[in-house]
């Protein structure tokens, strides 16, 4: 049976800060949650188009295989950069044509035809054709298959070739999320025949830029592709430099080792403000930062302790402590999704009423819990739930693990009691529909509102049996939505293009620019 979702986790490339945040002479800004600005200046007339720009990002992938590997940092750099789909997303995360140059549905929903761009080639120069996009999906459909995005094809019935650039997708029924789906993994089109084990550590893409070097542990590079089929990139090199510590990437951005700071810290930011040197944006997320409680066994199998433990943490004063640039959505839908709906009275902060669903479900006496979060993410949102939780009778041992020991241990083998991740990917309600994923949750209702959401035949239609379904999630405390975040990036003076939206999920360097000296 074909894995129905996919895995999208994130490093904190969005505004996560911690109260240890000392020296390197910075310090908070007044009001971090309101820091930075959504617009940035236009590209210059002049541009140097031999310049490098140096990035820093904070997860580094493990493979390079975009797939079979999941997790996010591989979309992040990838997609659109040295992979393209049928379709992608825009800053605005709308649906948008990449090497179909248009697409068209028949009226009853069951027929997608895709033109390719005629000139569109691989980067060893081979042309783009049908073949090659008929092949890719049905890779993704097959049975057994690894993609990590397989679910997104579900519906899919054939793939044909009607001729050298044009493709014919049959559905076995009506799906709205089929487009969104093919602008991401399931939609990129590899060269037919490409043996997926020779991409962990090269590619053959049809993307604007080519994989120059991968110095693990450190950084990856990207060179423009001058032989690249539409428009070429604006910068003849990009070097992604991974550096975890916020300290650190602060001041590699303030001595001129990086020209762009994503994930800046909210507190940190005092030496790149009214700074004419310097420009932060601020931008939208779908970084949904989630305390998963284990709802197939142990103590939070009892949806009373695990409405208690909701009840128990203040979302608010996280988020104050955190930096402030987070909003608290109370439910699994971030509000840049269409079907959001505001979802935070449910089980809203309330230490009394926690206690007394703790003494309900037998724990008076009190409770012990085990909650493990990746060492990637700030020490004192362990240390925060660890002090909310005891104040109503819970003993928190936090357990810092390494990312890869959390992918094994907690998405892998359910081996786990509370959890913390950033769960980055927009549109990701399936999650909750799917038993088998690592929350353990399962809701008859939920995963037939869902289905039924995914068949409908509009989109008020679609989002309406999402919000029932997600409302649904939420009075089942299937799980604890901590926050939404916001995404702070510093960019040096000259430098344009840069994205401020979804920058966990895919990070376009097409637009990157910089001003001739």
């Amino acid at each position: 049976m074909r894995r129905s979702t996919a895995l999208r986790l994130a490093a904190t490339t969005t505004v996560l800060v911690g109260l240890a945040a000392t020296g390197c002479g910075t310090g908070a800004a007044d009001s971090p949650g309101d820091a930075g600005q959504t617009s940035q200046a236009a590209q210059p007339d002049a541009i140097d188009t031999a310049a490098t720009v140096d990035v820093r990002l904070v997860l580094e992938p493990t493979s390079l295989d975009i797939a079979g590997t999941a997790g996010a940092a591989l979309d992040q750099i990838l997609l659109d950069n040295i992979y393209q789909g049928l379709l992608t997303r825009d800053e605005d995360n709308k649906v948008r044509p990449s090497l179909a140059t248009s697409f068209k549905e028949s009226p009853d929903g069951l027929t997608y035809t895709f033109r390719l761009a005629r000139n569109a080639a691989f980067h060893d120069g081979t042309k783009v054709t049908a073949a090659d996009a008929v092949w890719s999906l049905r890779q993704v459909t097959a049975a057994g298959s690894t993609n990590p995005d397989a679910a997104a094809l579900a519906s899919v019935k054939s793939v044909t070739a009607a001729d050298e650039h044009t493709v014919v997708v049959e559905l076995a029924h009506r799906d709205t999320g089929f487009t969104w789906g093919l602008t991401g993994r399931a939609g990129i089109v590899f060269k037919r025949g490409t043996d997926f084990s020779s991409l962990a550590g090269k590619e053959n893409g049809t993307g604007p830029f080519k994989l120059a070097g991968w110095k693990r542990g450190s950084s990856i590079t990207f060179v423009r592709d001058d032989a690249y089929w539409g428009t070429k990139a604006k910068v003849a090199k990009v070097v992604f430099h991974y550096i975890k510590d916020d300290n650190a990437a602060n001041n590699a951005q303030r001595t001129g080792q990086t020209d762009i700071e994503t994930g800046a810290n909210a507190t940190l930011l005092q030496p790149f403000t009214d700074n004419p040197d310097h420009t932060v944006l601020r931008g939208d997320t779908t970084d949904k930062f989630t305390l998963a409680l284990n709802n197939a066994e142990g103590p939070t199998k009892d949806v009373r302790v695990r409405r208690a433990v909701r009840r128990a943490v203040d979302k608010a004063g996280l988020i104050k402590i955190l930096g402030g640039a987070g909003k608290p959505v109370g439910g699994p839908i971030p509000p840049s999704d269409p079907e959001y709906e505001d979802l935070t009275s449910i089980d809203a902060y309330d230490p009394e009423g926690a206690k007394k669903l703790l003494r309900q479900a037998g724990y008076g006496k009190g409770l012990e819990l085990t909650v493990q979060i990746p060492t990637i993410y700030p020490a004192e949102i362990g240390d925060y739930l660890a002090s909310q939780l005891k104040q109503v009778g819970i003993r928190l041992t936090v357990r810092p693990v390494e990312f890869q020991t959390w992918l094994d241990a907690v998405y892998t083998k359910h081996d786990y009691q509370l959890s913390v991740v950033d769960h980055a990917e927009a549109r990701d309600l399936n999650n909750f529909a799917n038993p088998d994923y690592y929350f353990g949750y399962d809701n008859a209702d939920v995963r037939t509102w869902y289905a039924a959401a995914r068949t409908a035949e509009g989109d008020g239609a679609r989002d309406a049996l999402l919000r029932k379904a997600a409302r649904q999630v939420s009075e089942d405390a299937a799980a604890d939505w901590l926050f939404v975040s916001q995404t702070l990036t510093v960019v040096r003076d000259g430098v344009t293009g840069v994205p401020r939206n979804f920058t966990s999920n895919r990070y376009r360097l097409a637009d990157l620019a910089v001003a001739k000296k």
